[in-house]
């Protein structure tokens, strides 16, 4: 037999066949370092086109798409990565994925059928907060080694799983990993002091924004997540672990939402079982979980947190990591085994970067593995969650909360007072509610609560077209729209619970796969009180504890408890709506513009910018309420005016007289202040700013300090966190991200210290102090409202006791707590500051500051804006000992010589989701004489 020419048949055979694994350009190869060297970070630039080298390497395995362009104007991209079989159907298996997520239509036995064909579809981002780098890196470096391993477990990966490698922050990545490697010196890098925020607009926040999409980055992994592929599994890599630890991860602290499935808590359950088991058998300690961090499933919002409102298992860790190399401190009590972290790690002082790259891809491959191993299960169990959603928004359903749960205790304790002699209600079989012994109450007062018909969950709910500012309604529904929510919309006029409601108005119905986020988004959040130990001190929620997004943009809707029937058009998933074409009736005398639409600034600043003539109406007349827009007749007046109806959907109503009393609207000086390495609230503004096409500046402390404002500026707007607090008063609320130590000018590039500084008592206050008497407008918002003691105004804070000594200290934490919820205030509309607002409204607070008018501050024309009517003002969220805030002033105005300050201490602005507040910032952004 002749052995060499079957060996060169043999040879010839296996050149034929594609091997591009073998061709697989490492990360050594493209980079110049291999990924998790020390002192070395890839930027974006590099990432990128490492991405395409493995996309060309392998077209049989790698789809590079780009899932659509950055707020700086880069692609941001996704890798697709499976089996060379799976990439040749994988437009099926997206389709399958789509219809077992969305449950429609969908019975039992073609669920499990679909589940037994389709691959498991997991998610895996990196680099969404930049300065977390582990995340980015091991971005690249897992793609690499699931393209280059050949061993079994990466095969049965390929064949079973379709994975989504998803960059969440080109830009901020670009930014870090420059900043980074700027020194030549490598024991001098560090990716502290960047000089901005790394998102263009709202840094660390960009993992906030998830429910609402007011980025382009969020908007585009939402489009992935719930629109395209519909992932049964998500993970969303950050850092940093709890000090002690080398990463937390799932499963989570209590609480979690209510509007959850059980199999989403279940799921978590079991992938962190996966993954921490993994990293046991690898000898990779220092896995915390549960009450070892301080990370739940209750806040909606962020990356992770919103696709668990999916369906979607969404898994998140938080790990240690650095190119320059740290050490695991010594933490005692996180030494002993628990169940929190069974297996602790040892303190060391040489912890490489490597390490936690490592660490991530044993993670994302236990997470692959799992999904590999039961992809039937994961594919069928989010179906299973998306029919019970069905399901349940079929039929008379009843959420469970704290507050219901109160309510049968309570209802049971006040008939058991009067028939208990001692009157104390208490159960003496149970005395400490532990349920061991069986419990007493009787099933009347679970039905009393429960079976309560008033107390059901909605079928739906209708948002009528005829609403004061309708343009941010449909805003509001684009909002789920990009959430992968189904709408409906009226084709004519209709009747529900005899309530009649105009064409154009749009149905949200709760019989959908993603009911949990539909639930979330209009009704209350109930967070439990959450106390370290009883009398103890309150656990703040890892984020906000309440954000009804329909309450913070002030839409007005109905539930609708039973089920209805209308015209109703279905509107495709994915279809943005247009605000309704209004109307621009003729004019002799000129346009009224409504004052309580948003849109309608828009409108004003653009004819400001062409220079049309605006005013406003003081006094409120039968044809023109108070703060009405008034722009006089005339041709080009009438053309942006037809553009603004057509594209706005703001209404212009033609009127025969000019109304009396008229104050000229002139395009004023406005000033934002920030400060170097970028606030996060400021960025916010900065974005609505833009939106509303408000012209500004931004500012920073030594253009302050410079003095000579009120030549350049007629308005300054301090967000949370720029005025410093006096001496002894303690900062409250959520602040503005994250504060460290001073930058030293010297090591800082030429470009950028004229950023550095702060706002200084010493330096800043009188210089504001002399923009203000010189007629000047300064608006404070949350903690910056610090600025009406500095000015010695007589106004004090409304949440404080008196000691046994005399002296006024601030509530203690035990007395009361209000963490990140929408709170209801009452509010002054004849106030030019709060012109188009409703009487009542729902407002952002946490732990915002809150004020008491002095004797005489009347009679100083300081007048309040805002305040709190009730000693229950909670609509969504936690407020422990609300009781405190009644009576309380939120908002007030003050005359500061020719000047007037405004200090708002609710975040009106709130990571530019407040849209039923914006106006109380916009009203100020105009001279007015």
């Amino acid at each position: 037999m002749n052995y060499k020419f079957f060996t060169s048949i043999a040879i010839g055979l296996c050149l034929a066949i594609p091997s591009f694994s073998q061709n697989i350009p490492s990360p050594k190869e493209h980079f110049g370092f291999n990924i998790g060297d020390d002192y070395y970070l890839a930027n974006y630039t590099q990432t990128a086109a490492y991405f395409k080298k493995l996309a060309a390497a392998d077209p049989d395995r790698v789809k590079l798409v780009d899932i659509g362009i950055t707020e700086e104007g880069r692609s941001q991209y996704m890798l697709v990565i499976s089996s060379a079989e799976n990439m040749k159907k994988l437009a099926h298996y997206k389709e399958i994925s789509q219809k077992l997520a969305r449950a429609e239509d969908v019975s039992m036995e073609q669920a499990k059928a679909m589940a037994a064909e389709g691959k498991a579809v997991v998610w895996i981002d990196g680099g969404l907060h930049a300065t977390e780098v582990v995340g980015s890196h091991q971005l690249i470096e897992t793609a690499y080694q699931v393209l280059s391993r050949k061993d079994d477990e990466t095969k049965r990966i390929l064949d079973n799983v379709i994975i989504l490698f998803t960059h969440a922050n080109p830009d901020g990545q670009e930014l870090v990993a420059n900043w980074y490697m700027r020194n030549s010196d490598p024991k001098k890098r560090s990716t502290d002091q960047i000089p901005r925020l790394y998102e263009k607009y709202i840094g660390h926040d960009n993992n906030r924004d998830f429910y609402m999409m007011n980025t382009k980055e969020s908007t585009n992994m939402g489009k992935q997540l719930y629109m395209e592929w519909m992932p049964q599994i998500m993970y969303n890599h950050h850092q940093r672990g709890p000090e002690g630890s080398v990463l937390a991860g799932p499963p989570y602290r209590d609480p979690f939402n209510y509007f959850f499935d059980p199999l989403m808590i279940t799921g978590i359950d079991a992938l962190g079982a996966a993954m921490y088991t993994r990293l046991n058998a690898e000898d990779k300690p220092g896995f915390t979980r549960l009450t070892g961090s301080s990370f739940s499933t209750w806040y909606n919002g962020g990356l992770r947190t919103t696709s668990q409102y999916h369906n979607m298992i969404g898994l998140l860790t938080e790990i240690i990591g650095n190119p320059t190399p740290e050490k695991i401190p010594v933490v005692p009590q996180r030494l002993i085994p628990n169940g929190a972290t069974p297996f602790p790690v040892k303190p060391t002082d040489d912890w490489h970067f490597r390490r936690s790259i490592d660490y991530s891809v044993s993670l994302n491959y236990a997470v692959l593995d799992y999904a590999a191993r039961q992809r039937d299960e994961v594919l069928f169990n989010i179906y299973k969650m998306g029919k019970n959603a069905i399901d349940r928004g079929n039929q008379d359903t009843w959420t469970l909360s704290p507050k219901r749960s109160e309510a049968i205790t309570a209802a049971y304790k006040a008939d058991k007072a009067g028939a208990d002699s001692t009157g104390t209600g208490a159960d003496e079989s149970d005395p400490f509610g532990w349920g061991r012994r069986g419990s007493n109450i009787d099933m009347k007062y679970y039905d009393a609560v429960l079976k309560n018909p008033t107390n059901r969950d909605p079928r739906g709910y209708i948002l009528s077209a005829d609403q004061p500012d309708f343009a941010t309604a449909v805003k509001f529904l684009n909002a789920l729209v990009k959430n992968g929510i189904s709408i409906q919309k009226a084709t004519a006029a209709f009747t529900v619970a005899g309530k009649q409601y105009p064409a154009g108005s749009y149905v949200v119905r709760t019989n959908q796969a993603f009911r949990p986020h539909v639930l979330d988004m209009f009704e209350p959040q109930d967070h439990p009180n959450d106390f370290l130990y009883p009398g103890g001190p309150p656990i703040r929620p890892y984020d906000a504890a309440g954000w009804t997004l329909a309450y913070q943009m002030g839409v007005q809707y109905d539930r609708i408890l039973d089920d209805f029937q209308g015209p109703f058009e279905k509107i495709p998933y994915g279809q943005l709506q247009d605000a309704p074409k209004a109307m621009v009736t003729a004019a002799s005398a000129g346009y009224l513009l409504s004052a309580h639409e948003n849109n309608a600034f828009i409108a004003v600043n653009d004819l400001l910018k062409a220079g049309v003539k605006v005013y406003r109406v003081p006094t409120a007349t039968p044809e023109a309420p108070q703060g009405s827009f008034f722009v006089p007749a005339g041709a080009k007046a009438k053309t942006l005016l037809q553009q603004s109806a057509v594209t706005l959907g703001v209404e212009a109503t033609g009127v025969k007289q000019k109304p009396g009393g008229l104050v000229a609207v002139n395009p004023a000086r406005i000033a934002l202040w920030d400060t170097y390495g970028g606030s996060i609230p400021s960025g916010w503004v900065r974005w609505i700013l833009e939106q509303y096409h408000f012209p500004f500046s931004v500012i920073y402390p030594k253009d302050i300090d410079t003095g000579n404002l009120r030549k350049q500026y007629d308005v300054i707007v301090f967000v949370t966190r720029a005025i410093p607090a006096p001496k002894g008063m303690t900062e409250g609320g959520r602040g503005g991200g994250f504060q460290f130590k001073d930058p030293v000018p010297e090591e800082i590039p030429e470009e950028f210290r004229h950023n550095l500084g702060k706002i200084t008592v010493e330096k800043s206050v009188p210089e504001l102090k002399k923009f203000l008497e010189a007629g000047g407008t300064v608006v404070t918002i949350g903690t910056s409202t610090n600025l009406a003691y500095h000015l010695g105004l007589p106004v004090h804070n409304a949440l404080v006791e008196t000691t046994k000594e005399g002296k006024e200290r601030p509530l203690p934490g035990t007395k009361y707590f209000v963490p990140g919820s929408v709170l209801q205030v009452a509010v002054d509309s004849t106030q030019t500051a709060a012109w188009g607002m409703p009487s009542l409204s729902d407002i952002n607070f946490d732990n915002s500051p809150v004020f008491k008018l002095d004797a005489g501050a009347a009679e100083k024309g300081i007048k309040p804006i805002a305040w709190f009517a009730t000693d229950k003002p909670l609509r969504s969220g936690w407020a422990w000992g609300q009781a405190y805030l009644k009576d309380g002033v939120a908002a007030f105005v003050a005359p500061v010589g020719s000047g007037k300050l405004y200090a708002f201490g609710p975040e009106i602005t709130f990571r530019g989701q407040s849209h039923g507040t914006f106006k109380l910032l916009f009203n100020e952004l105009y001279g007015m004489k």
